[in-house]
């Protein structure tokens, strides 16, 4: 049997250097597999290319579950060559430069490949050293982060160590995947502390950089009558800005009047700020900000015709989730083969993304909305309202969704569902 029928061809060091791509894409996260995954089916074997230095790859929006005792760490992970797409080709590197005038991106080996068409799927980095002093806390002390593969699991175990005193929940002043998981595992770690009878013991406070609680107005309504029917203290437009581990201190920074806010702590879920790939920032293919340059409709960049990005590393003004990527994998798929065949691009991004938000052991707030923050739902129901089935599908179904599904490009997100289920309730 044939492995290269069975498994990416994976090549490495210089094998690829030279190599010319149909399509070549850059990053293996949920983006660039999912759109590999489409194009090397309609493409044909070895005309789709993807550059992903990576061993394994995660299903990120499970680390909240994990970070509050709901999942296991090993149900997030699983070898990258068992999710790379089976007719593509696998460059196991780094991207480093970008030529697009001559259509070429370097590797960080210093391999030069040839493409005719780009697809930028890079993700975006956290910025742990933009915090002062929590790269040297974070894993210990009773501070953690979901946000990192490393820390995720000391969540949950510090969150069982806590006896009371200071729970810290922080949202930065930055890009960040999932804007609503820092919440998460506030609601989350509030409710495990009701279990354990410590919340009479406890306060509960949430630091955020932003001026409200949640983007779409319809889920804000509720999430604030959340933290006020569950004392959660909230201080909007204060950014964490140092750590004193010695004296378990937090140092925020009030963006409105640039005082500085102290603030104990006992256990501190940290959300790290998170910015563009270094090796994107100095590309032609950014903004100012440093975001790849895309139409926020057709995801085409909008100075080079045959490049197109998806996801966490583009400037299209929605949140940045997996449910996002799903929604933008099926626009960008088609009219990315509609610009192959020379005809006009006529699928249009609507700006939906989700945000699966449990506010406790057993109920969850779905948000989902379009660019401007308005309810773009799947079920003809009021999701502004929490429910178990929420939180169950959260749990048991999206995961399922994601590994056979959407990074097999089977998946483009909830519009059609959404249509039917409401066509059914409309007749």
């Amino acid at each position: 049997m044939n492995c290269r029928s069975s498994f990416a061809r994976l090549l490495s060091g210089n094998a690829a250097s030279g190599a010319h791509y149909r399509v070549l894409v850059v990053g293996g996260g949920t983006g660039g597999l999912a759109i590999s995954s489409s194009l090397s089916r309609k493409l044909g074997r070895d005309k789709v290319a993807v550059i992903e230095p990576s061993d394994v790859h995660y299903y990120q929006p499970m680390f909240t579950l994990v970070g509050s005792g709901i999942k296991k760490f090993e149900q997030t992970r699983r070898p990258m060559r068992n999710v790379m797409p089976r007719h593509v080709t696998w460059i196991q590197d780094g991207a480093s430069e970008f030529d697009p005038d001559n259509k070429t991106v370097v590797t960080v080996n210093g391999n030069k490949l040839y493409y005719d068409y780009l697809v930028v799927a890079a993700g975006l980095q956290i910025d742990v050293d933009k915090i002062k002093g929590l790269r040297e806390s974070i894993g210990s002390g009773g501070i953690s982060t979901n946000y990192l593969p490393d820390t995720v699991q000391k969540t949950w175990k510090f969150l069982e160590e806590f006896q009371g005193g200071e729970a810290v929940f922080t949202f930065p002043n930055s890009a960040v995947k999932c804007a609503g998981a820092p919440q998460k595992i506030m609601y989350l770690a509030e409710h495990r502390f009701r279990q354990r009878g410590l919340r009479d013991k406890s306060n509960v406070t949430y630091y955020t950089a932003l001026p409200v609680i949640f983007g779409a107005k319809k889920y804000a309504d509720r999430l604030s009558e959340i933290v006020d029917e569950k004392s959660i203290g909230v201080n909007y437009r204060h950014d964490l800005i140092e750590i004193d581990s010695t004296r378990k201190e937090a140092v925020f920074e009030n963006l409105e009047t640039k005082e500085k806010v102290v603030q104990k702590y006992d256990f501190m879920h940290v959300t790290p700020p998170m910015g563009p790939m270094d090796f994107l920032k100095a590309s032609p293919l950014v903004d100012g900000a440093g975001w790849v340059d895309v139409d926020k409709n057709t995801l085409q960049h909008k100075r080079y015709p045959n490049v197109f990005g998806i996801g966490d590393c583009t400037n299209v003004p929605t949140s940045k989730t997996a449910a996002a990527v799903a929604g933008q994998s099926g626009v960008l798929k088609r009219n990315l083969l509609s610009h192959m065949n020379g005809q006009p691009l006529t699928k249009r991004y609507d700006g939906y993304t989700s945000c699966p938000l449990p506010v406790s052991y057993g109920k969850l707030l779905l948000a989902e909305f379009d660019f401007d923050g308005q309810p773009l739902e799947t079920f003809p129901i009021n999701q502004r309202k929490e429910r178990l089935a929420f939180y169950i599908m959260k749990r048991e179904i999206l995961p399922h969704m994601y590994w056979n599904y959407l990074l097999k490009g089977h998946w483009e997100g909830t519009s059609t569902v959404r249509k039917l289920l409401h066509l059914g309730t409309s007749v």
